[in-house]
């Protein structure tokens, strides 16, 4: 299992790609929850780690396609409509494509026991396995948001991949 890295030292998406879901999930739980409009805009994202695929030839692989420009998703565009409610939508396909819109909200996280920003997909257009999504993000260094995003089945939400946001280029 590799360290983690301390809040400090994350610097960009690169260093979070990194790091194992072990660390990732340390860093998350010491994040800090954001107010919606901290995440107001169009952030560039990345997919970080798929917790149930860690061999280390499908993680390279993983990591590579995930910073090519055949990967389909690029990122976020968030925006707040109070402290307590906002939308968004996930960009795609070379940012040709807005798709899978989102609600946000503050609330507990599956994490432990503090809050994070929540979206949930459940809405109207949105493909049936889409809706089943909910994402939450915190703040692991000014402008970085580590999200989690969960898929629910047989009623139960189980953590589907880690990914990052951020205002930054990469």
């Amino acid at each position: 299992m590799a360290a983690s890295k301390p809040r400090a030292a994350v610097r960009n998406l690169d260093d979070l790609a990194g790091m194992d879901p072990e660390s990732l999930m340390e860093l998350y739980r010491n994040a800090r929850s954001p107010r919606l409009e901290d995440l107001d805009g169009k952030l560039t994202g990345r997919m970080l780690a798929v917790p149930r695929i860690q061999r280390p030839h499908v993680k390279r692989w993983l990591e590579r396609f995930s910073k090519s420009g055949l990967f389909p998703w690029q990122g976020k565009t968030f925006s707040h409509e109070s402290a307590d409610h906002g939308h968004g939508v996930n960009r795609l396909l070379g940012e040709r494509v807005a798709w899978f819109r989102f609600h946000t909200s503050i609330g507990p996280s599956h994490a432990g026991d503090f809050d994070a920003v929540h979206l949930d997909y459940g809405q109207d257009g949105n493909p049936p396995l889409v809706r089943q999504v909910k994402d939450e993000v915190r703040e692991v260094a000014p402008g970085i948001w580590l999200g989690l995003a969960y898929l629910r089945m047989k009623d139960k939400d189980h953590l589907a991949c880690f990914f990052g946001i951020t205002r930054g280029s990469d």
